[in-house]
């Protein structure tokens, strides 16, 4: 496409092989380690479910089984597959006699890894035939109704009551969402188990459990089928259980996921070993079940400046972008993160943030990018906070984002009430009809601020990946470069969770997951 920023894309290439060459050396690390978190996933889609009388869920005891026998780095699969064989029980069934205390499975006649591999081999064909027929139902309601077009249109639920959730949720769609994020409850990105069941109490958010996703999903095909348009679920698979929720989502059918690589790292103090290894797993579960990935690179904004930092946020998005394509993630899944977050009193700020999204957009070209209002700067004067979200809704227009998260003149005052997120829709849909081709209609100044400023952080960005591939992403991470937030490569939390693999170990999901998310 023609660079109205005219961009230096040899620059860009460059950019992009030296964030390639990154996730390339961040690879052969995960290649050779797994995680609780990624055994559990494993669990999971063998068909484990349930808790036991103490609410623990049993991927959770099973795995803790295991590790407390030194015996997690063969991995998860093999020793249920291999108790499949010495007991003839069903996954579940072998979980729940684990449970009991009836079995230990390091106990019991070893079997050959080709034996283990064809007694495992129907159940895995099971759980990914479930998960593909869940994206069918999606693309077959799509290929009835059509899509939207433009601008999909995210509106927030944030009760703590997942019926409350539904309730706002359908309000929101009759109003003209597309997309209904259920946000997670504070702090469950810290537990490293997934809670069970329906659940009725949450603060600032409610929990991400499967059932949860299940009735979700279950009142957005009602109110879907009844208005003729396809409404998308959103979660967060992030945090100490980042591939298990990409898993439930999977089997629900949720549309798109919070999955960044980074954001546990940077702002929830996780172990950057543990998050750098379980995001490959997730992103490959996304893949596979047609999710698209929302990235966090807009939270980089909340910390720094948004005009001085404006070249951590491509270079992040840079990696994202490789991590996701080393999970066989394609590119038509990447939201990649951005913001609106420039402070209102900055001379020509308005440009920076057009010149700023025109650049996303015009290097990466097949993403569905991610675009987030103002927050950092909203005051609680609700006139001009109306102000500032329409021309964020302009950016997004003249711009071609596509996931929009709907900005709230409430913002920094309260939760927004059902006749706020009325108001911010019509703010939107008006602006999305009215500019719906601007963007197409002008160009921008030969060498005039626009392209300066796109010039400016695409070399500064530029500069930035090839000094992160000299350091390396665990040295990077220590010294703070991304969102001025340092951690260390061994603290933080979930460390205890990583394992290097044994000889033979073998996860019978990544193969046919990434091979299929490639295949799409």
């Amino acid at each position: 496409m023609e660079s109205k920023l005219n961009l230096n894309f040899e620059l860009v290439e460059e950019a992009r092989a030296h964030a390639s060459k990154v996730a390339d050396d961040t690879q052969r690390f995960i290649d050779r380690h797994t995680t609780v978190a990624v055994e559990r996933t494993v669990c999971r889609l063998l068909g484990i479910d349930g808790v036991n009388e103490f609410e623990v869920p049993l991927p959770n005891v099973v795995v803790e089984h295991l590790t407390g026998k030194s015996a997690l780095p063969q991995g998860a699969a093999f020793w249920v597959g291999n108790a499949m064989l010495a007991t003839g029980k069903t996954p579940q069934e072998i979980a729940e006699a684990v449970s009991a205390g009836e079995l230990d499975l390091t106990a019991l006649p070893a079997h050959s890894g080709a034996e283990i591999e064809a007694v495992l081999d129907p159940v895995v064909r099971e759980a990914l035939a479930k998960i593909a027929a869940r994206r069918k139902r999606r693309e077959d309601f799509l290929a009835e109704h059509g899509d939207k077009q433009g601008p999909w249109i995210y509106l927030i639920v944030a009760t703590g009551n997942i019926y409350e959730d539904i309730t706002q949720a359908t309000a929101a769609a009759r109003q003209g969402a597309d997309v209904i994020a259920v946000i997670r409850t504070t702090g469950q990105s810290l537990l490293d188990y997934v809670p069970y069941g329906a659940t009725t109490e949450g603060f600032g958010g409610t929990y991400a459990t499967q059932e949860n996703f299940r009735l979700m999903r279950q009142a957005m095909d009602q109110v879907g089928a009844e208005m003729g348009r396809y409404i998308r679920v959103c979660n967060y698979c992030s945090g100490l259980c980042m591939p298990e929720i990409a898993a439930m989502g999977a089997f629900e059918g949720l549309d798109v996921m919070l999955n960044d690589a980074l954001y546990g790292i940077l702002f929830r103090d996780i172990n950057m070993q543990r998050t750098l290894v379980d995001q490959n797993f997730s992103r490959a579960i996304n893949a596979y079940a047609g999710v698209v990935i929302n990235t966090g690179e807009d939270n980089y904004l909340t910390t720094a400046d948004a005009v001085e930092e404006a070249h951590t946020v491509l270079a992040s998005q840079l990696l994202n972008e490789q991590f996701a394509l080393r999970a066989g993630l394609p590119k038509s899944q990447m939201g990649l993160g951005h913001a609106f977050e420039i402070d209102p009193a900055v001379e020509n700020g308005f440009l920076y943030e057009l010149a700023q999204a025109e650049m996303a957009r015009e290097i990466f070209p097949e993403a569905p990018l991610k675009y987030m209002p103002p927050t950092k700067f909203m005051t609680g004067n609700i006139f001009r906070g109306h102000v500032q979200d329409a021309l964020f809704n302009m950016v997004t227009i003249l711009t071609n984002q596509k996931i929009h998260l709907l900005g709230m003149m409430t913002e920094a005052i309260h939760t927004p009430f059902l006749s706020d997120r009325f108001l911010a829709i019509q703010n939107a849909q008006y602006i999305f009809n009215t500019m719906k081709d601007l963007g197409g209609e002008i160009v921008f100044k030969e060498g005039g601020i626009m392209q300066q400023r796109a010039d400016q952080v695409l070399h500064k960005a530029a500069d930035l990946l090839s000094e992160i591939e000299r350091l390396g992403i665990f040295e990077t991470l220590e010294k703070g470069i991304f969102a001025d937030i340092k951690r260390p490569r061994d603290g933080g939390k979930g460390l205890e969770g990583v394992f290097q693999k044994a000889p033979g170990y073998r996860n019978p999901f990544l193969e046919p997951m990434m091979k299929g998310g490639m295949d799409q």
